[in-house]
């Protein structure tokens, strides 16, 4: 490892002669060296150290790291709007840190969130000097994969990160008022925020993008313009793709390298591990999964980059593209590409009590000849409650049967695997479905449950239904990877609400509703006979 040099402050223009702030961190050696740059939103102090190394540590590993604060971020100067300015400002950026004194004009981009929100932007327009990019938990259709998921808006994650943002930019104006109502809001999330909450959201939540986002829910114009996505087609550059199986944004990580791996002429590399978005370590929750989970990112950034950056033959090119965490094995697996193939039907069936008894409710491969009604009653007033998986905070993985015991929620078990069961790619969950109001919606949690009786979850999906019919609906659950251990049972478990990770449909469909227009919902779910119901497990084999 080299020595560093003491950090350097040091400022650029952008083409519209806005002045954006970095810290710029030299090796203590002579010759020149590739620049890895990370451009973030929180104060450049940070530099995402709540999950990777801290800059020092890239630089001694013979790099020029460059951490800059986004316009109107920290100490950049100009007015910060919601992605708006990261693709011009990124492109400015690049070529700014490619001509950098002691670069090799070589430049990779790292970062994990917003983070890697700015790597795309950047990427969208070509420069010839970024050769590489490290996206870590982003979006990619800023609409599917960020704010909403199956069309329900993502409130706790969408209204916290308002918060926080609103929470510093009122503290960088020294309003400490505003500052206190933030704050205490971001401790708990309120179903109907309360009107002092919401000005200083419209006040200091840099262009009002919570707002703008409530009333953007369709995929419209709107997202097609913020999003990367449609930029991204003719962008083709080695990409180390970096997700966490209980992280909000993993679509976004999935999506981005389905799209472009086929079509690449360079190394599209995947990792997902069994981390929330941050941090990433062995505890997930309540689940340890043990050394192997344990951050290997920054060892493999380290790699990345010298193989892009320094042109040194690392061997990663040799290796499997898509490296997978299996939960419940507690090890790495590597596959070939994302898996997407071998799916395996297992059928709900139930006695007509499955929100009544946990072992009315059923799993298995063999289709109902006779078809059962179960009735399910949402009251918004005592909503089924989040408890980790990937939208809510805290995520992860929790003991969850207290909540399967409710009577809202409807539980189908499979009987305890006779051999250990590997699953590894996305999840689906068909079911016949409708209520007597005019919308609703459904969450799905899959878990596995141990022989005395816990059960833990270990991906789930959500689906806003913003007209009811009385036909299939299809739940998209988080991709996952999983060993469901010899003696251990799978469950299916079906609610209406999961709140405050999703706004709550109080049976009108309209986001943001007041409690008091609520409306209690009877929702009836079919399986067997001509309505089977079912979820699609992608059953892969133990090698």
């Amino acid at each position: 490892m080299l020595k560093v040099r003491p950090k350097e402050a040091a400022s650029m223009l952008t083409r519209d002669g806005v002045r954006l702030d970095a810290d710029i961190y030299y090796p203590d050696a002579e010759g020149e060296f590739g620049v890895l740059l990370m451009r973030q939103p929180y104060g450049r102090a940070i530099a995402s150290t709540v999950v990777y190394a801290h800059p020092t540590w890239y630089c001694a590993q013979g790099y020029i790291v460059v951490i800059q604060d986004v316009r109107g971020r920290g100490t950049s100067q100009g007015e910060f709007r919601l992605f708006v300015n990261e693709t011009e400002d990124g492109e400015d950026t690049v070529n700014w840190a490619a001509a950098l004194p002691g670069s090799n004009a070589k430049v990779g981009m790292y970062g994990f969130s917003y983070q890697a929100m700015t790597q795309l932007y950047a990427a969208t327009t070509q420069p010839p000097t970024l050769k590489t990019i490290c996206p870590a938990m982003m979006g990619y259709d800023l609409y599917a994969d960020w704010v909403y998921e199956g069309g329900a808006f993502c409130l706790q994650a969408n209204l916290g990160w308002a918060i926080q943002l609103a929470a510093e930019t009122a503290r960088l104006q020294g309003d400490s008022a505003a500052y206190k109502t933030l704050y205490n809001a971001s401790r708990s999330i309120p179903s109907n925020p309360e009107p002092d909450l919401m000005e200083c959201l419209r006040k200091f939540a840099p262009n009002a993008f919570y707002h703008e986002w409530l009333e953007h829910s369709e995929p419209d114009e709107y997202w097609e313009k913020l999003s990367p996505k449609s930029r991204m087609q003719d962008v083709d550059l080695p990409m180390f793709h970096i997700g966490g199986w209980f992280d909000t944004f993993l679509r976004g990580n999935i999506h981005l390298y389905q799209d472009i791996a086929p079509r690449s002429a360079y190394r599209q590399q995947l990792l997902i591990g069994p981390w929330t978005h941050l941090p990433w370590c062995r505890k997930v929750g309540a689940v340890d999964f043990g050394a192997q989970a344990i951050n290997p990112i920054d060892l493999l950034q380290v790699r990345w980059f010298d193989q892009f950056l320094k042109g040194l033959d690392t061997g990663l090119l040799d290796e499997a593209p898509v490296c997978l965490f299996e939960m419940g094995s507690n090890r790495w697996r590597n596959f070939d590409s994302f898996p997407d193939k071998n799916y395996k039907s297992y059928f709900l069936s139930s006695t007509g009590l499955a929100s009544i008894r946990e072992d009315a409710g059923t799993l298995s491969t063999n289709k109902p000849e006779s078809s059962t009604d179960e009735m399910l009653v949402h009251d918004p007033w005592r909503a089924v409650p989040a408890l980790g998986g990937h939208a809510a905070i805290p995520s992860g993985s929790f003991e969850r049967s207290h909540l399967d015991y409710r009577s809202d929620v409807l539980t189908y078990t499979t009987e305890p695997v006779a051999a250990d069961l590997h699953l590894a790619g996305e999840v689906v969950v068909e079911v016949w479905c409708v209520a007597d109001q005019p919308s609703h919606d459904l969450c799905a949690v899959l878990s596995q449950v141990h022989p005395d009786g816990k059960s833990y979850n270990f991906t789930q999906g959500y689906l806003h239904i913003q007209t009811s019919q009385n036909t299939p609906l299809r739940i998209s659950l988080q991709a996952t990877c999983a060993r469901i251990a010899k003696g251990n049972a799978l469950r299916l478990s079906i609610s209406a609400a999961c709140f405050p990770a999703y706004a709550m449909n109080l049976g009108t469909g309209k986001i943001g509703a007041s409690l008091m227009d609520a409306e209690i919902i009877t929702l009836r779910v079919s399986c067997g006979g001509d309505r089977p119901s079912f979820i699609l497990l992608p059953v892969v084999s133990d090698s």
